[in-house]
């Protein structure tokens, strides 16, 4: 499994980011996707899942509203689509495949890769 996230960068607050993970090695139509995110002195945490044919999405209550999941199979990528961006979204975030349990376990998924930075500036 290899995961390549890329799309992050420094934004205002307010201003929107959309990032990519594209995928290999596997065979990503077969797999539910998560996007984590850890800032700075802290854990990873959950922000979104999206089933592997998109058709259910689950978001982390921080985000929703704001961030949209996606995906496309034929591309073998996922996307995090981050609207009204807030300082505290600023993080590494990291796409991984989904191996079964609960979306919100970062136990539960394999391959992260290395990230891209997301910065908000206030």
């Amino acid at each position: 499994v290899q995961l390549q996230a890329s799309g992050g960068g420094l934004v205002q607050a307010g201003g929107s980011l959309r990032v990519s993970c594209i995928a290999s090695g596997y065979r990503f139509s077969h797999y539910d996707m998560g996007w984590f995110r850890q800032a700075p002195g802290k854990e990873r945490e959950f922000v979104a899942a999206i089933t592997l044919d998109g058709g259910s999405r689950y978001y982390a209550d921080s985000v929703k509203g704001r961030f949209t999941i996606s995906r496309d199979n034929a591309k073998n990528t996922v996307y995090l689509q981050m609207n009204s961006l807030e300082p505290e979204d600023t993080a590494v975030y990291y796409c991984a495949v989904f191996t079964g349990g609960r979306y919100y376990d970062r136990s539960n998924y394999v391959g992260w890769g290395q990230g891209t930075l997301v910065t908000v500036s206030s």
